[in-house]
């Protein structure tokens, strides 16, 4: 037997219908997305950006990501979504322009950052680096995905400690997570940028790396070439070169690139 078909089903079904196709449509109503993918040490500096920018902006919502620079090349490599690429390290903005994932014409040095060790607040024992052979453990980013962590090895390396403290390296995912574990004393010592050690009142700077101790640390921004919105993409960029984004960067300690 054929189901009977009920007189009013079919006006249901167009409503239905009429319904679902005009939320579709207000749900986009004119805003556009930009995806950021940003290096974890940038996470207040962006999150003031964004605000910032989608008050000036209104049609427009930023959507941050933030992780060790080198789980977001990953990312990019493997087709998630993003429009803009800012890096703690230029190894990963090289190997992104290589693949012909970054525009070219449209990424620069960005933003310049220092190397600090840091431990926690009143803690006495670890004064300089010279000290980190009184410390039972020692956090730093992981060397290969974190540029944090490979400007950690360079100035360990540079300063004949790194394969004696080695073993007690505790390696972490991204920056951020090295300044945890010595804000709740897991570790004695870490090796942080001075932006993120300023974020925090629960660490102290106990030195600065050494000039020529590791590679320059150079924040490069660029353009992700998959991206859906070129366009408003583009204009993000260029408002971030600008002053009024600059002076936000510099507020949360970042330097501008010499010669800018």
């Amino acid at each position: 037997m054929k189901p009977r078909l009920v007189p009013w089903m079919p006006v249901l079904i167009i409503s239905l219908l009429v319904a679902c196709s005009g939320a579709r449509s207000d749900s986009h109503s004119g805003e556009t997305e930009l995806y950021i993918l940003a290096a974890a040490s940038l996470t207040d500096a962006v999150q003031e950006v964004r605000r910032v920018y989608e008050r000036e902006h209104p049609h427009v919502k930023l959507v941050p990501s933030f992780a060790s620079s080198g789980k977001l090349q990953r990312q990019i490599e493997q087709g998630a979504p993003a429009d803009l690429f800012i890096s703690a390290g230029e190894k990963e903005m090289d190997a992104l322009i290589r693949q012909g994932q970054v525009v070219t014409e449209d990424h620069r040095s960005f933003l310049h950052n220092e190397l600090v060790l840091i431990v926690p607040r009143n803690h006495k024992r670890i004064k300089g680096f010279e000290d980190l052979t009184h410390a039972s453990k020692i956090a730093v980013g992981q060397p290969k995905t974190v540029p944090a962590g490979e400007y950690a090895k360079q100035t360990l390396q540079y300063m004949k400690l790194w394969d004696s403290l080695k073993s007690r390296m505790v390696f972490a995912g991204d920056v951020r997570q090295v300044l945890t574990y010595v804000e709740t004393g897991n570790v004695d010592a870490g090796l942080v940028y001075r932006t993120d050690a300023q974020t925090s009142d629960r660490v102290t700077v106990a030195a600065t790396a050494p000039p020529g101790s590791h590679r320059s640390i150079i924040y490069p921004m660029g353009v992700v070439k998959g991206s859906k919105n070129r366009e408003e993409a583009d204009r993000l960029y260029d408002w971030l070169d600008g002053e009024k984004a600059r002076a936000i960067f510099r507020n949360h300690g970042f330097q501008d690139v010499a010669g800018r």
